[in-house]
């Protein structure tokens, strides 16, 4: 009778744990409450007094009060508004006090704390949004100002008091700054049209007769002021001067220490299991002193771990993560966290092909122009030797170019896979998160042991679940493509793509060729236990000879081969002084409009969108310095996760002169019970832990509390890599099944695997393809 009502029941306490708006209440609060009934004539009442008691046992487990109720407050429904209503705010900090027990005058002095904090918080919220939203517009109403008052070329000539001829001589030569550049047609095409500011040509009168007199031969009379000083160019708030003062059309020149030093570059290309990290690393392990830059903090720690292997003391630095070896000469680091300033001997860049990412390729381009070594070794696809090129010449480095070949061969299997047919050493990628479980799911009903690697899990987990598969404690593993960045799996047989086609955030689209061999070629291994590899696509997925026609394509250099580049808190902080402003989202404005042509021959702005995001959201808290907003902008977050909202809201906290608690998860279920709704709490808790520690390594003195957030991630990861490995029972449901612990006594609910699961948007937004937006 109790186990026919508990779906039952599990469905009204769910319906009205969202009405109630000051239980901070989660999908594992119900399941236990469920299971702590035992009266089957249970209404309501008694319904939500269990669902009462299993959250007050839950905020125990935070440690403190603040704890739980910054957890708690995560937890409540947040209406219509975005927000618990701060009656709501108050009812919740009273159930904090009684979880813990606090005496009535201690209670009523915490609530009215809570209360209060949370209605200045929300004060200095709607402030700085407006003063954010406010600025915004101004400085886009500054710039559609400006670009309206700006003249063509004919108009040259009047306002500089010149003749046509020598105001277009002088526009060639350079002399008249151009203040942006716009397409128009003529003649049926496209071309590029000057525009000039007339403030800007204005201050020019003066130097027009020094300009006659270079033009006949003279040397020109040095300009000064009314003091009789020399005097400086007229500072001006057009492109051009935006432009100059940024200096990214002349890049390599902005990296000082490695321009003077006599570098020389190396180039180790070639496919998958060609040899190239055992090159690069067998050079830096030989050198006095040297950096390894990889993609992900992950292969940071592998770099390290190697070159420890060798005897070479190795430090580590990620945005999260530092490691300081004594006597160490030698790092292991993130590509974003490369040292400019103190030269070493050796530098290795792994995946350099990373270059033509549209998200991270700047970071690649900054460590590769800019890293202070006497020798810089960089890894990766064939496919990036034309950019690698590009960049030595832009440097004036020599380059030598080695090219490797597999040590295996690698094939295309003809027919595809069925998916009974997927056993020990295979690979199954999937392309999202749904799709890892899916499969998952449907490989454990049939009796095989699964592993499992995708994006949303943390460093130490994806190196757990690749342990688990190499070492044969699991027969498969079922992966995204995150998978092609290098991370240690060990010997594959097989690699089976689920499809053929992945969602990319917008549409389905094939997979590149790049793609399918930077993932494929995982497979096979020499000298292992599968010395050929091969490359299939599961049944429904797609056909195999798109498969064999990527193997055997040439190498494709990408579209445009002009490195990418973004400016850093130097040149924001020169930007914004020219411009005279404050405003962090005003200044990135002016920078994407305005500090590269989109016809610049040698580079192209990479992408900003989310530090423009975030400078958005947080310039209105001007008590943060511009570069402390700036600080914020680079901090890694999940924008799907309501991210760029919860880094303004900690900008606040942090101007108010509040510590910023580290996230926490609070009680978590046993891993053999736990669902995907708890599973996705942790992983995303896991996530914020990550922004909060990056931060914490910035602002201390506000993200101070770093044990007890390095204590929350040791926890969540050892938590999440004990449910991926836990196999179903007849008392759970599975984490493939969409709900979380079932009442004992019933079995997993099972599912019927037809093929791939559909194409379409991940579930729960998990960005699945290749690196992370930005590795820290």
């Amino acid at each position: 009778m109790i186990e026919a009502r508990r779906p039952v029941w599990r469905e009204r306490l769910a319906t009205l744990a969202r009405r109630a708006e000051a239980l901070p209440a989660r999908a594992d609060d119900i399941a236990i409450a469920v299971t702590s009934i035992g009266d089957p004539e249970a209404g309501e009442g008694a319904l939500m007094a269990a669902l009462r008691e299993a959250v007050l046992a839950r905020l125990t487990g935070y440690g403190t009060p603040e704890s739980a109720l910054a957890a708690a407050l995560e937890d409540l429904p947040r209406g219509t508004t975005g927000e618990p209503t701060l009656d709501a705010v108050g009812h919740c900090a009273a159930l904090v006090a009684e979880a813990f027990a606090m005496p009535r005058l201690q209670a009523d002095a915490f609530v009215f704390r809570a209360t209060d904090a949370e209605r200045r918080r929300r004060g200095e919220r709607r402030a700085a949004t407006r003063l954010a939203r406010e600025t915004q517009a101004a400085e886009e109403r500054r710039l559609k100002e400006w670009e309206s008052s700006l003249v063509g070329a004919d108009a040259v000539p009047g306002l500089l008091g010149c003749t046509r001829h020598e105001a277009e001589r002088w526009m060639r030569a350079g002399i008249i700054p151009v203040a942006r550049r716009v397409a128009v047609r003529r003649g049926g095409r496209m071309v590029q049209e000057p525009e000039f500011d007339p403030a800007a040509l204005d201050a020019l009168r003066g130097e027009i007769a020094a300009w006659r007199r270079a033009d006949a031969g003279e040397r020109p009379a040095e300009a000064r002021d009314a003091r009789g000083e020399p005097r400086g160019e007229t500072k001006r708030i057009s492109n051009a001067a935006v432009a100059r003062i940024a200096g990214l059309d002349r890049y390599a020149a902005h990296f000082a220490t490695a321009r003077a030093l006599d570098r020389r570059i190396i180039a180790c290309l070639g496919p998958t299991n060609s040899g190239k990290t055992y090159f690069g690393l067998s050079r830096l392990a030989e050198a006095e002193s040297g950096l390894a830059l990889g993609p992900l903090r992950l292969l940071a720690h592998e770099y390290r771990e190697a070159l420890e292997a060798r005897g070479v003391p190795t430090s580590l630095s990620t945005g999260e993560e530092r490691i300081r070896v004594p006597g160490s000469r030698h790092t292991a680091a993130t590509v974003e966290m490369c040292p400019f300033t103190n030269p070493v001997d050796v530098a290795v860049i792994d995946e350099i092909q990373m270059l033509a990412d549209p998200e991270r390729g700047a970071a690649w381009t900054a460590a590769l122009m800019g890293v202070p070594a006497r020798q810089v070794i960089v890894l990766g696809a064939p496919d990036a030797a034309p950019m690698v090129r590009r960049i030595a010449q832009l440097c004036g480095d020599p380059l030598e170019e080695v090219r490797l070949e597999r040590m295996g061969p690698l094939s295309a299997a003809p027919v595809p896979v069925p998916l009974a047919e997927i056993g020990r050493g295979d690979a199954v990628i999937a392309f999202s998160r749904r799709e890892v479980f899916a499969l998952r799911a449907e490989l454990l009903r049939r009796g095989r042991t699964v592993a499992v690697v995708y994006g949303a899990l943390g460093p130490t987990v994806r190196r757990a679940e690749a342990r688990r598969f190499r070492e044969g404690e699991a027969e498969v593993l079922v992966a995204t493509d995150a998978i092609g960045m290098g991370l240690n799996i060990g010997p594959l047989r097989r690699v089976v793509f689920s499809a053929l086609t992945k969602y990319d955030g917008k549409d389905d689209r094939p997979l590149t060729v790049q793609e399918i061999k930077q993932i494929g070629g995982r497979a096979g291994r020499f000298g292992g236990e599968h010395a050929e590899g091969i490359v299939a696509v599961l049944e429904g997925g797609g056909d195999p000879r798109e498969i064999a026609r990527a193997l055997k394509a040439a190498p494709e250099a990408p579209d445009d081969l002009r490195p990418p580049v973004a400016p850093d808190a130097e040149i924001v902080a020169a930007v914004a002084a020219e411009m005279g402003t404050d405003s962090l989202f005003g200044t990135l404005r002016r920078i994407e409009r305005a500090v590269l042509r989109r016809d610049d021959p040698n580079y192209r702005l990479g992408d900003l969108s989310t530090q423009m995001a975030i400078a958005a959201a947080v310039d209105g808290v001007r008590e943060l310095s511009l570069l402390d907003r700036w600080t914020y902008a680079m901090c890694p977050v999940d924008e799907r996760d309501e991210g760029i909202q919860r880094l303004s809201d900690w900008a606040v906290e942090h101007a108010l002169g509040m510590a910023v608690p580290p996230p926490r998860a609070g009680r978590l279920p046993p891993p053999d019970r736990a669902g995907q709704d708890t599973l996705q709490l942790a992983e995303r808790v896991h996530r914020r832990l990550v922004a909060w520690r990056w931060m914490a390594l910035r602002f201390p003195e506000t993200y101070r509390d770093l044990e007890t957030a390095l204590a929350e991630s040791r926890r969540l990861n050892e938590w999440i890599e004990a449910v991926l490995s836990a196999l179903p029972s007849g008392r759970s449901r599975s984490v493939a099944g969409g709900g979380d612990a079932a009442p004992r006594g019933r079995g997993p609910r099972r599912k019927t695997f037809s093929g791939p699961p559909r194409r379409g948007p991940p579930n729960a937004g998990f960005r699945t393809g290749g690196a992370p937006r930005r590795e820290p």
